[in-house]
Order: C-alpha cells, then structure tokens, then sequence
C-alpha cells in the first residue's frame, strides 16, 4: 500500500506543480518512470501477497530507476537506442504485475463471497 500511496501522491503533486522536462531528457525520464511504475506494482503485489518489505520496495524503486535512466544515457553515449530494451523489459514486467495483482484482487473478492 506504500507504493500505492507514494503513487497517488506522485501524480497529485505532478499535476499541482507543472514540471517541464527537456526534450533531450525525455527517453531518460520516461524508462526511469516506466521502471518505478513497475516497483510500484510490485510492491502492491507483494503487499496482497502478504509479503511486502519497505527496504526491498525503496532500493528497487531508486536502483530499478537509476539503472534505467544509466542504460539510456549510456546508450545515447554509444549511438545505440538501449532504452527501448528497458521499456520492453520494463512494460513486460509491469504488465505481468498488474496481471498478478488483478487475479490476487479476484481471488480476494471471491473468497469473501
């Protein structure tokens, strides 16, 4: 629920302060988002897991988006666009947390039935 929290909070505050990033910023900011979106859903899988542990979530939220943004900017350095590897990692992961978190949310919503 941590994460959850810090989620909401992100984007109340994201659309209260308008924060322009530079277009040569963008693929940076963009895998490095896309990587703590998928801390995010790992922590909330977790958390309905019953095995959520806040030092695991905030090193993988930090480390997850700095190795990302790290990547991009190396690849940017060598000419080669890695970032688009970390969005396909990243997006695939993202999407097979979400998927675990909906069916650990229906198993809930059916045993309560």
């Amino acid at each position: 629920m941590v994460g959850l929290m810090g989620l909401i909070i992100g984007i109340i505050l994201g659309v209260i302060f308008n924060v322009n990033i530079p277009d040569q910023f963008s693929p940076y900011m963009s895998v490095a988002i896309l990587a703590c979106l998928d801390s995010v859903f790992g922590a909330v899988r977790a958390s309905l897991s019953k095995n959520f542990q806040p030092d695991i979530f905030i090193s993988g939220f930090f480390g997850n988006a700095l190795l990302a943004a790290a990547l991009a900017y190396l690849g940017d350095k060598l000419g080669v666009p890695i970032y688009l590897a970390a969005v396909i990692v990243f997006g695939g992961r993202l999407f097979d947390n979400f998927a675990i978190v909906r069916r650990l949310l229906l198993e809930k919503i059916k045993s309560r039935g």
